[in-house]
C-alpha cells in the first residue's frame, strides 16, 4: 500500500477519497522493485498454501497480491481480501470480475487496528500493511494472525524499515528519495508527503519486526527481500 495515498483520521488511515483510479500503477513509483516484490510473494505464498485452507491478504487495496497470486496458489484454495477502505474493495472487485476471477474469494471492510478473526489460513499476506497499523495494536493483530494459521503456515510480511544504525537511516532515506525523484516525484511532494505520514506511517527496524514476530510465537523467520528501507519477512508457525 504506497504511502502516498493515505491520510490520517482519528480512527487510523484510509485511502484518501478520490484515488482509488490512480491507485493502480502508482505503487511502481513508490515502492522500490514493487513488481519484484510480488511476484516473489506470490511465488512464495504457492509453495505454502494448501488444500482445503484459506489465504488472506490483510490491506489488499486493489488486488495486486491476489491476482498475482491467482497463478501460482492451486485454484482450490480459497482468498479473503481484507482492507478498511470501502472505496478501495470495490475497486478490487471491479478488478478481479474484469480478470474473470474464478476461484472463490471474499472481499471484507476491517479496521485492523481493532483485530481480525482468521480461521484456516496457511498463508497470510501483510504487504506494506502493519506499518500503518499503530504499534499500541500490532502485538495483538500478530497474535490473531498466528492463532488464525494452521501448523506450519506462513506470514508472507513486507514493511518500510528503520535501519539499524542512525547514521544508515539517513542514507536509505536519501536513497529513497532519490529513487522517487527519478519516478517523477518532485521535492515538494516528498516533503507535503514526508510530513503527512508523520506519526501514521510508523516503521520499525527490521530487528524489531523479526523480535516481535518470535515473541508472537513464530519459530521460524527468514529475509527474503531487502532494499535499503524496505524488507519482505517469511514467518512460519511452528
Amino acid at each position: 500500500m504506497p504511502e502516498e495515498l493515505y491520510k490520517h483520521q482519528e480512527s487510523g488511515f484510509r485511502i484518501e477519497d478520490g484515488v482509488t483510479d490512480v491507485f493502480q500503477g502508482m505503487e511502481n513509483r513508490a515502492v522500490p522493485l514493487y513488481s519484484e516484490i510480488q511476484r516473489m510473494v506470490a511465488e512464495l505464498a504457492g509453495d505454502h498454501a494448501l488444500e482445503n485452507t484459506v489465504v488472506y491478504d490483510l490491506g489488499c487495496s486493489g488486488g495486486n497480491s491476489m491476482i498475482g497470486m491467482n497463478t501460482t496458489v492451486d485454484p482450490g484454495i480459497r482468498f479473503i481480501g481484507v482492507d478498511e477502505s470501502e472505496e478501495m474493495l470495490e475497486q478490487c472487485k471491479s478488478r478481479l470480475l474484469e480478470l474473470g476471477f474464478s476461484r472463490d474469494y471474499e472481499l471484507r471492510r476491517v479496521d485492523l487496528n481493532k483485530g481480525i478473526s482468521i480461521s484456516d489460513a496457511s498463508v497470510v499476506l501483510m504487504v506494506l500493511t502493519l506499518q500503518f497499523v499503530r504499534p499500541i495494536n500490532r502485538e495483538k493483530l500478530l497474535h490473531n494472525i498466528f492463532d488464525g494459521l494452521i501448523p506450519g503456515g506462513v506470514l508472507l510480511l513486507v514493511e518500510e524499515i528503520l535501519a539499524e544504525e542512525d547514521d544508515f537511516n539517513r542514507d536509505f532515506l536519501k536513497y529513497y528519495y532519490n529513487f522517487k525523484r527519478r519516478n517523477n516525484f518532485s521535492d515538494a511532494e516528498i516533503t507535503r508527503k514526508r510530513a503527512a505520514l508523520e506519526n501514521v506511517l510508523v516503521p520499525y527496524r527490521l530487528s524489531e519486526n523479526i523480535m516481535l514476530l518470535k515473541e508472537t510465537g513464530f519459530s521460524r523467520i527468514e529475509v527474503f527481500f531487502k532494499w535499503y528501507n524496505f524488507a519482505g519477512l517469511i514467518a512460519v508457525k511452528g
